[in-house]
């Protein structure tokens, strides 16, 4: 299990209430499906829509179960952004 940091940007981080938060999970999908938890309603809405960067590297369509989390790593959320 390793620990690390969240950081929601714009929608993302309008549904969460927060711009960052803790994680404590093995992938990706773990550390999801608790902020999902722990920010019912629109949050689960807007990470359907999202991209990740997962210490700086992009999920792109990889299954975020097998997206490991490193020890003091950070998962970027990332919704669509508008302009250019």
């Amino acid at each position: 299990m390793a620990a690390g940091t969240i950081r929601y940007w714009a929608a993302a981080k309008a549904a969460a209430g927060i711009a960052e938060e803790p994680y404590t999970a093995e992938n990706l999908a773990d550390a999801l499906d608790a902020a999902r938890l722990r920010h019912p309603g629109e949050l689960a809405r807007v990470l359907r829509r999202c991209s990740f960067l997962v210490d700086g590297d992009p999920v792109g369509t990889r299954g975020h179960e097998t997206v490991r989390l490193a020890e003091g790593g950070t998962v970027e959320v990332l919704p669509p952004f508008a302009g250019g």
